[in-house]
C-alpha cells in the first residue's frame, strides 16, 4: 500500500491571496467596463474621465487641496466601512442584513435629534445612536426566529419605515427656509466629534474626526470576536446549521437575534459617524434610501467577507465614488460618474463567485497532480517485497 502524497501548501492557492486577486480581478473589469461605456458615449474625454475617477483627490495640482480632499474622503470611509462590517458580521452566521441601509438612517436620526433636539454631547448621542440601531437590528431578529419571517423582507420594509420616519422627527430640527438640518457646528458644538488633531494631518480639515481611527478598531474588534473567541464560534456555528448548533445546545434563536442587533449597532453607529462631523445635513424631503447602507453589501464581498480587508475595499469603493465628482461634466451628464462607480460597486458583489471559482481549479489542479504522483509511485511499490516474502522467494528456488 502506497502512502497518499500530501498537497504542497503554496501561496496562489491560500485563503487570502485568492480573495485579493479575485477583488482585483473585479475591480480592473468594473473599470474597463466603465471606460468602454464612456467609450461610446464620447470617445474624446473617456480616458481623461476614467482617469479623473481614479485619481480622485490628485486631480488637484496644490499639496493642501490634495490632503483635505483626501480627509474628506476618509470623513465618508468610516461610516462606510461601519456598514460593510454589518452585514459582514450578519453574513458570517448566514444571514444577509439588507436592513443595514434603515439602520444607518435611524443611527442618523438620533444622533441628529439628540444633538440639536436634545443638545446632547457627542458621546451621548453616539452611544444612543448604537442603541436605539440595535433595537432596530434586533426587530428583524426577533420576526426571523420567532416568526420566521426573511430577514430580507423584513429588512427592506424597515429600511422606508426609517426613512420616512426620521423625515418626519428631523422636520422639528430642521432650517426655516430649507428643507436641511441645522449645522451642529452652529447650534450644537458640543455634539461634534472631537478631532484630536487629526484634522491638522489633512490641511486643517475640520471634518476628519475620531470616527476615522474607532472605525478601523471596531473592525479589528470584529476580527477577533469572530475568530477568536467562543461567543463569535458559536455565532458562525448557527450560521452554518441552525439545528446542528441547536442539537449542540446553543440557543439559535437567541444567536440569531444578538447578530442582527449587532449588524443594526453597527450601521447606526455608521450613521453617527458622518452625521456627528458635521460634514453633511440630513434633507427632511428625502425619498430614496441612502446608498451607503447598499454599498456596504459591495464592500462586505469586495473584501472577501474579512473584516480587515473591508478597511480597504471600503476606502476603495468611496474613492471612486467621490472621484466620479470629477468627471468632466461638458462631456458627460452629471449622472455619468454614478454609472461608472455603480458598475465597479455591482461587479464587487462577484467577488465571492471568482473565489469560489479559483478554488475549485486548484482543487482540480492538486487532485490531478496528487494522482499522477501516486500513480508513478504505485509500480514502484509493487516491485518492492517485505525480508519475509524475498526469503520465502530464495527458499522456494532452493527446494527446487
Amino acid at each position: 500500500m502506497s502512502n497518499p502524497v500530501k498537497e504542497k501548501k503554496s501561496i496562489l492557492r491560500s485563503d487570502g491571496f485568492q480573495s485579493l486577486l479575485a477583488s482585483l480581478i473585479c475591480i480592473v473589469l468594473g473599470l474597463l467596463i466603465g471606460f468602454i461605456v464612456l467609450l461610446f458615449i464620447n470617445p474624446s474625454g473617456a480616458a481623461g474621465a476614467i482617469g479623473a475617477v481614479i485619481k480622485n483627490f490628485m486631480n488637484y495640482s496644490r499639496a493642501s487641496l490634495q490632503l483635505k480632499n483626501l480627509g474628506n474622503t476618509l470623513v465618508k470611509t468610516a461610516p462606510l466601512l461601519m456598514c460593510s462590517l454589518s452585514v459582514l458580521f450578519c453574513y458570517k452566521v448566514g444571514l444577509f442584513n439588507i436592513g443595514a441601509a434603515g439602520q444607518y438612517v435611524v443611527g442618523a436620526c438620533i444622533s441628529i435629534y439628540a444633538a440639536l433636539g436634545l443638545g446632547l454631547p457627542w458621546w451621548l448621542c453616539l452611544i444612543l445612536a448604537i442603541v436605539v440601531g440595535a433595537v432596530y437590528g434586533a426587530i428583524v431578529g426577533v420576526l426571523k426566529a420567532y416568526c420566521n419571517v426573511n430577514e430580507v423582507i423584513s429588512g427592506i420594509m424597515l429600511n422606508w419605515i426609517g426613512l420616512y420616519t426620521t423625515n418626519m422627527i428631523l422636520t422639528s430640527v430642521k432650517e426655516s427656509t430649507s428643507p436641511y438640518t441645522l449645522h451642529l457646528r452652529d447650534y450644537a458644538p458640543a455634539s461634534v466629534l472631537p478631532g484630536v488633531g487629526l484634522g491638522g494631518l489633512f490641511a486643517g480639515n475640520e471634518y476628519v474626526s475620531i470616527a476615522i481611527p474607532l472605525a478601523i478598531l471596531i473592525a479589528i474588534a470584529i476580527k477577533v470576536i469572530l475568530d477568536k473567541t467562543r461567543f463569535g464560534y458559536e455565532l458562525k456555528a448557527t450560521g452554518f446549521n441552525k439545528n446542528a448548533a441547536k442539537y449542540a445546545g446553543m440557543a439559535e434563536r437567541r444567536n440569531v437575534i444578538v447578530t442582527l442587533a449587532i449588524g443594526g449597532a453597527l450601521a447606526a453607529c455608521g450613521g453617527a459617524f458622518l452625521y456627528l462631523t458635521d460634514y453633511e445635513l440630513w434633507e427632511v424631503t428625502t425619498s430614496a434610501v441612502p446608498g451607503m447602507g447598499f454599498n456596504g453589501i459591495a464592500a462586505a464581498f469586495l473584501g472577501g467577507l474579512n473584516p480587515v480587508g473591508t478597511i480597504f475595499s471600503s476606502y476603495f469603493i468611496q474613492h471612486i465614488t467621490s472621484g466620479g465628482a470629477y468627471v468632466d461634466k461638458n462631456l458627460y451628464s452629471s449622472q455619468i460618474s454614478d454609472l461608472i462607480s455603480a458598475i465597479i460597486i455591482y461587479l464587487c458583489g462577484f467577488v465571492g463567485f471568482m473565489k469560489l471559482t479559483m478554488k475549485k481549479m486548484s482543487a482540480s489542479k492538486a487532485a490531478k497532480e496528487v494522482a499522477a504522483v501516486n500513480a508513478n509511485a504505485e509500480p514502484a511499490a509493487k516491485s518492492e517485497d517485505t525480508p519475509d516474502q524475498a526469503a520465502a522467494k530464495t527458499e522456494k528456488g532452493g527446494n527446487e
